[in-house]
């Protein structure tokens, strides 16, 4: 018996644009429901099961940052995937606060989109085997026991520090917008709470300050990065 493909829900209004896309995903042995009109997205979705969705965000009726809004409503771990034209630096933060988890401009490379869309789908499949465990420089991080140890040092961790630890270290070296956090870890991205994450994050470098390896940036405007060093062969 072959592999069940995954199934991606496609938003996109451009037709000529959306046929293209869903034929090339297609040969690419994806399963693609095609929805030109946003108004129709989520009757689409509840429909059938998606492993991953793509949304234009200009669309006709419904845009797609409220669509995404009433996908995480029905289930807050699906991977959802922008494309649009608008790269405003407020539009790529929206869509990152809106739970997405990439935000692709066009015009792009399907090949890059594709090589995304792998990536996004594998590292979700390998999250859904409930990993407790992480190594991180000199660190070990038990999410679940909340607990950072180094050495003979045990740190036991605030459910929020741990929470946010834990999306830092799923996400080296990446950039974890600000608004993306908030709303995943503290459910808004008002004043304060965000004054409350500032407090989290520098409670984190703090702990993690011993070793040099290791460091939590933070990138002006926009979020927050875990920089893990290599060590130099």
């Amino acid at each position: 018996m072959s592999p069940k493909k995954p199934r991606i829900l496609l938003v996109e209004d451009d037709l000529s644009f959306g046929s293209v896309l869903k034929s090339f995903l297609e040969l690419n042995d994806y399963d693609v429901e095609w929805i030109d009109d946003g108004k129709y997205a989520m009757d689409a979705f509840r429909k059938y099961p998606f492993d991953l969705c793509i949304l234009d965000v200009m669309l006709p009726n419904i845009d797609g940052f409220t669509i995404a809004g009433e996908i995480r409503k029905i289930n807050t771990t699906i991977p959802i995937v922008f494309l649009t034209a608008k790269k405003m630096k407020e539009d790529i933060l929206k869509g990152y606060g809106m739970g997405g988890d990439d935000y692709i401009t066009k015009p792009f490379d399907t090949d890059i989109l594709l090589a995304k869309i792998r990536a996004i789908i594998a590292r979700r499949d390998s999250g859904d085997k409930s990993r407790d465990i992480y190594e991180i420089g000199k660190f070990t991080f038990n999410s679940k026991l909340r607990i950072l140890k180094t050495g003979d040092q045990e740190i036991k961790l605030s459910p929020k520090e741990a929470q946010l630890l834990e999306l830092l270290v799923n996400n080296p070296n990446s950039l974890i917008p600000r608004e993306m956090a908030l709303r995943k870890i503290w459910g808004s991205d008002d004043y304060f709470t965000a004054r409350s994450m500032d407090v989290y994050v520098t409670k984190l470098r703090k702990y993690l300050s011993t070793d040099p390896e290791l460091v939590i940036k933070n990138i002006h405007g926009a979020g927050f990065q875990l920089i893990v060093k290599e060590n130099p062969a």
